[in-house]
């Protein structure tokens, strides 16, 4: 759970730099102003979103140990 939670959160604000950085929003990279990198940020942060949302999951239910 830890994991899956620490690994979503990196990878929402690594999606967001390349985001910014494929834009062009953030400059002094090879990636800057180049759209594919925009496109890639996109897919990386909705995967950490899908792990965060996992780890949230996994922690709110109840566990079945007797």
């Amino acid at each position: 759970m830890v994991v899956r939670g620490v690994g979503g959160i990196i990878l929402v604000v690594l999606g967001a730099v390349w985001i910014a950085q494929g834009v062009g929003a953030m400059n002094g990279s090879a990636m800057s102003g180049h759209g594919q990198y925009a496109v890639l940020g996109v897919v990386v942060a909705l995967v950490g979103l899908f792990l965060l949302l996992r780890a949230w999951q996994k922690r709110n239910t109840p566990s079945q140990r007797p």
